[in-house]
């Protein structure tokens, strides 16, 4: 399983709270990527919602202090 930030970007608008059945739902109605989808059967589902996308991928960039841009 990996992520990717443009392969997160398609579970942004998802409705969280989800379990893990409702965004594999959401991610085919949406028309996501098969990786997207490949990635949510993989993850881990003890019956309880996920909140946010972080609790699917932790390392997703939250808040622009998560973008570094080189300042000139």
């Amino acid at each position: 399983m990996y992520w990717t930030l443009e392969l997160a970007s398609y579970l942004e608008d998802a409705p969280w709270p989800a379990n893990k059945e409702e965004l594999i739902d959401y991610a085919e109605r949406t028309g996501a990527p098969l990786e997207v989808i490949e990635n949510l059967e993989l993850i881990e589902d003890d019956g309880e919602p996920y909140e946010s996308i972080t609790e699917v991928w932790p390392d997703y960039p939250t808040g622009n202090d998560d973008f570094y841009f080189e300042e000139e």
